[in-house]
């Protein structure tokens, strides 16, 4: 079980904290717009300056600032991009309502398995993208015949309730499985896979969010502040992925995956 949350929180911070805060939060909303991993950044400025602070309200701080960016890039790219929605709702619904059971299940099953297993399903997938240079740099023209509207929409159903039970649960490369597993499934590119796991990412960050704030783990005034800062990175971000196109976003996504491996290596072993 979580420990109880404390009732108030000393935000005597100096200035200097607010600006590493802020400037963290827009560089992580910048990130987390084009090929997600914005937790990377956001999440150790928070234990860096907060290290005081219980892990669990940290967690909760950055989803409250997290996920208004993560909604502001999925509307910029709803406005710039066609966005298949017959993907994004189901996967959205989905793990809106399975990230919801998987924060409950951490407090029955502790992720220690997992955290060991990651580093090596992460490396995996950047073998597997590094590998096959044309993956996800060209959405295929025409869905294949097999991929009927009604298997698209169950596919879509179990990545989003799959993903969304493990971003509940653990979290750490949720934006970057996400877009992986809808460039392999539903042959899209990278900035297309992109688009869509912002959407997917508000429901998972919403169902965390409710569970965090519903059990007193926010800093509310801290996370707005930081909410605002990383909204203008999102704006940013979403404008580099559309100019760069699926090129860049596959290059940044390896370079998340990247850091993904090195950090839950370390954290694991």
């Amino acid at each position: 079980m979580l420990p109880a949350p404390t009732t108030a929180y000393p935000l005597d911070l100096l200035l200097s904290d607010y600006v590493l805060l802020g400037l963290a939060a827009v560089l992580a909303g910048l990130v987390d717009a084009v090929v997600g991993g914005g937790g990377l950044i956001q999440l150790p400025a928070l234990f860096s300056v907060l290290p005081q602070t219980l892990p669990a309200t940290l967690f909760g701080t950055n989803k409250l600032a997290a996920i208004w960016g993560t909604a502001v890039a999925a509307r910029a790219y709803a406005k710039r991009l066609p966005l298949d929605w017959s993907i994004a709702i189901p996967a959205a619904a989905a793990a809106l309502l399975c990230a919801f059971f998987g924060a409950r299940a951490v407090s029955v099953f502790p992720p220690d398995v997992l955290r060991k297993v990651l580093p090596f399903v992460l490396l995996a997938v950047a073998i597997y993208v590094f590998r096959r240079k044309d993956f996800g740099t060209e959405p295929v023209p025409d869905t294949p015949i097999f991929m009927t509207v009604a298997r698209k929409r169950g596919l879509a159903l179990l990545i989003g309730g799959v993903i969304g039970f493990y971003d509940g649960f653990f979290g750490p490369g949720t934006g970057s499985f996400l877009i992986f597993l809808f460039v392999r499934v539903f042959y899209l590119d990278f900035l297309q896979a992109s688009a869509l796991a912002k959407v997917v990412n508000v429901a998972c960050n919403f169902a965390a969010l409710a569970w965090f704030g519903a059990a007193g783990y926010v800093i509310w005034q801290l996370g707005l502040m930081m909410a605002v800062c990383n909204v203008v990175g999102a704006l940013i971000g979403t404008r580099l992925a559309i100019w760069g196109g699926a090129g860049l976003v596959r290059k940044l996504f390896l370079i998340v995956v990247g850091l993904l491996i090195i950090k839950t290596g370390i954290n694991a072993y």
